[in-house]
């Protein structure tokens, strides 16, 4: 019994969002909010994907989307976009959406401000 309920709870921990995140995210679904790049100082760790984080890649951070999804990331003010890879967890500051690579963020053109408002357009699901 124990051993059941310790596998059930490791499960729950691995599975984004419980396990159903897959199942509430649609191709098409938009988001808006504040996006902001990883620091320097995060390139070469492992990120939540077991990825290792390359700030000279195209990939975000998100809090709830499913690992692997392909998102269009458009600022709301320059009319500017990208298209990335989800492939960590975060961000964990207050307000923000997204983390982006610092790639990502450079395409972006949100380096010297630091954070843009943002539209999120899921365009891909991971094994679709």
């Amino acid at each position: 019994m124990m051993k059941t309920l310790a596998a059930a709870a490791l499960l729950i921990l691995f599975l984004p969002m419980g396990g159903d995140a897959m199942a509430r995210t649609n191709v098409g679904q938009v988001q808006k909010g504040i996006a902001s790049y990883y620091h320097d100082s995060l390139h070469g760790r492992r990120t939540a994907s077991g990825q290792v984080y390359n700030k000279n890649r195209l990939s975000a951070a998100h809090k709830t989307l499913p690992l692997g999804t392909k998102v269009r990331v458009t600022d709301t003010r320059t009319g500017r976009s990208i298209l990335v890879k989800v492939n960590d967890r975060g961000p964990f500051v207050k307000g923000r959406i997204i983390d982006l690579s610092r790639k990502a963020a450079r395409e972006l053109g949100i380096i010297k401000k630091g954070v843009a408002k943002v539209e999120l357009k899921v365009v891909k699901l991971p094994g679709s």
